[in-house]
């Protein structure tokens, strides 16, 4: 099956179709689609209408503008804050009747769906769902970067991020064997910079291990603290192994150290796991060596 941006876009235009989310109303309850989202919202807690179009991504006067139609039908009722003086809505006692009347009818028909798919499908459906969705967040706050090709003038700030990187982890460069060469040295090398506004705030790349020309080896992935957080970190990761696939290695290979949990469950995510080597050099105590099959 193709993979690309219009096949995808395809399959979720068939997934908005088959759900009916084109029709004005949705569902048997009588409310459009972004009255629905608003009352299910509203269902866990009480909102300004402000924080009501943060949460659906729609502007204010929508928001608004639905909250009000909703209030007339008599579903939503509000409150004035004591704090700042704004209205905080909450689902009335008939629109919360009304929304599990829509939860119930909804739940069954997607079941009717899951009825036709195995368990382990399911798993991996809601799995690649939530990545999808993940990704849609991350791009959103990755917008104001750049990711480009390293160029030997970034040499000096992406060593000094490195530096503090491992400061931050109480390490220094020979216990890591950090080599800080950062400029691809073959065609099957890589390395690329995270920029905002001329400045460095990151970096990450691929080349060939050393002892085998079949392995692929992830390496000096280094983040300053303002862009942890923001899937970064796999952005690179991801971008390396797409790199290495493309060059044909066997298999890719990051050294992590064991202290750093959140990195490992990044790599695990990806498809990382532990190997172990009789080479001492690339089995350090207190790093764990992760590797990726490509083939």
């Amino acid at each position: 099956m193709a993979t690309g941006a219009r096949e995808i876009r395809g399959l979720v235009r068939q997934l908005l179709r088959h759900r009916g989310l084109l029709d004005n109303i949705y569902g048997n309850a009588g409310l459009t689609t972004v009255q629905c989202h608003a009352m299910i919202e509203l269902e866990h807690c009480e909102m300004a209408a402000d924080t009501l179009a943060r949460t659906l991504n729609i502007d204010t006067a929508n928001a608004s503008r639905t909250l009000a139609i909703l209030q007339n039908n008599g579903n939503v009722s509000y409150e004035v804050s004591p704090d700042n003086n704004q209205p905080l809505y909450k689902l009335t006692e008939q629109g919360k009747q009304r929304l599990g009347s829509h939860h119930l009818q909804i739940n069954e028909e997607i079941d009717h769906y899951l009825a036709q798919l195995d368990n382990d499908e399911i798993e991996q459906l809601s799995l690649s769902l939530f990545r999808y969705n993940r990704a849609m967040e991350m791009t959103e706050a990755q917008k104001p970067y750049t990711v480009r090709d390293f160029e030997p003038a970034d040499h000096a700030a992406m060593a000094t991020i490195i530096a503090r990187c491992l400061t931050e982890q109480k390490k220094d460069a020979a216990s890591t064997q950090t080599d800080l060469q950062l400029n691809p040295v073959s065609p099957q090398s890589a390395y690329w910079v995270i920029v905002k506004q001329g400045k460095l705030f990151g970096g990450g790349g691929i080349r060939p291990i050393e002892e085998d020309a079949t392995g692929a080896q992830l390496h000096n992935l280094y983040l300053t603290k303002s862009l942890r957080g923001k899937g970064f970190g796999r952005l690179l990761a991801v971008r390396a192994l797409k790199c290495a696939r493309k060059h044909g290695f066997n298999y890719c290979e990051v050294v992590v150290a064991t202290d750093q949990t959140g990195a490992i469950a990044l790599f695990q995510t990806l498809g990382f796991h532990s190997v172990e080597h009789a080479d001492t050099d690339r089995q350090q105590v207190d790093f764990v060596t992760m590797r990726k099959m490509l083939r």
